[in-house]
């Protein structure tokens, strides 16, 4: 079987980061040759070193890597595969569809959608839609629930958790002994986030605090925390705060970063996702919107997971710019209260990580539905 999956880059590593573990699931897991479309490879490299950003095709762990540069080109139907994703509503090239109308048979043709808590999901979960020249588009929705298709997991993903020893790692990436034995914070974020001010509150704590940042991330908070050029390797302490600044590291050593901290800042859907999966306690940065629409998505996500955590829920609102009713107006005090639930969100991480692994994995259930269509 064969699979092409189209994406362009709008949330720097996000967008990739979705489409690059589902192509190599689906080719690792289920023997799929699947060929990935992408705009941006000089992103792409980011999180996968390997990528050659001179080449217009590659092979890269199974993968075939085609560079999309613009809407042009002559296609064939034999240029078709079996199943066509386009990655969050992107335009397919013209001729690609014409060859898409061509084959016989005809391929299935999915919109794989972003991932939202929203409930109107569940109703567009696996919705035709017509499209021209007599073709069929069905939409495709991840999420949380069993009536939609699950979150991007892969098999091996939850055994190769539980077996994993922090410490070697978190040396490999520079950290002394004392850095070790402190609370350890990863930070992921976009960079209008109030870096700043949480440095501060963190910097005048009771206890060692270690944060993690990869390069290029919080820039500016960065920069004026270590006084450096917040390049990867830089390292200050001030007060109860101690900032590293890591390297970008590709996906599985992210993955094994989560897995090493007691709390995760995360951005986007990617790495929201796999903070999910790492069982650990997270705030979720979510991308930003016209008209404040990220924050009615985050509100839902939130209603779902930090129902009984109203000191994270808090935190995860003001960090995004939304309104919190009730909640403390200085960063000192919504951190007291999201620290004064730790013990609380270790729990609900777990609890929530055993629910959304009851509902499959993203690329199963995608292809299971696939075949209902063929």
């Amino acid at each position: 079987m064969k699979l092409d999956l189209f994406c362009r880059v709008v949330d720097n590593y996000g967008d990739i980061g979705i489409c690059w573990r589902l192509a190599k699931q689906l080719v690792r897991e289920h023997g799929v040759a699947v060929t990935l479309y992408v705009d941006d490879l000089v992103s792409f490299r980011r999180i996968c070193p390997p990528v050659d950003v001179a080449a217009d095709r590659q092979l890269i762990d199974g993968v075939t890597v085609r560079h999309w540069r613009d809407q042009h080109g002559v296609y064939m139907p034999a240029d078709v595969a079996d199943i066509v994703v386009e990655f969050f509503a992107v335009d397919i090239p013209p001729g690609y569809i014409d060859a898409m109308a061509q084959r016989q048979p005809r391929p299935v043709w999915f919109n794989l959608e972003g991932l939202t808590a929203e409930e109107w999901v569940e109703g567009c979960h696996r919705l035709p839609s017509p499209q021209r020249q007599g073709l069929m588009k069905h939409f495709f929705f991840p999420g949380f629930t069993d009536k939609t298709g699950g979150l991007l997991r892969e098999a091996a993903l939850e055994q190769q958790r539980l077996q994993f020893d922090p410490a070697p790692f978190l040396r490999q990436l520079g950290l002394t002994p004392d850095e070790l034995a402190a609370t350890r914070i990863s930070l992921f974020c976009y960079p209008h986030a109030p870096v700043s001010a949480l440095f501060d509150v963190w910097r005048q704590g009771d206890a060692p605090l270690v944060c993690l940042v990869p390069e290029g991330v919080a820039a500016d908070a960065v920069r004026a925390f270590t006084g450096g050029e917040g390049r990867a390797g830089e390292v200050a302490t001030r007060g109860a705060l101690t900032v590293r600044v890591l390297p970008f590291v590709p996906q599985p050593d992210y993955d094994r970063l989560l897995w090493a901290c007691d709390l995760n800042f995360v951005r986007g859907e990617d790495s929201f996702v796999r903070a999910q999966w790492a069982g650990k306690p997270f705030v979720w940065h979510i991308y930003p919107q016209d008209e404040n629409l990220h924050h009615k998505k985050l509100r839902a996500f939130l209603q779902r997971y930090a129902g009984d955590l109203p000191g994270l829920a808090a935190f995860a609102l003001r960090w995004n710019g939304a309104p919190a009713d009730g909640a403390p107006h200085d960063w000192a005090g919504l951190w007291a209260a999201l620290a004064g639930e730790r013990a609380a969100a270790t729990v609900r991480a777990a609890e929530w990580q055993r629910q959304m692994l009851a509902h499959g994995d993203l690329a199963s259930n995608m292809l299971a539905f696939a075949a209902t269509l063929r």
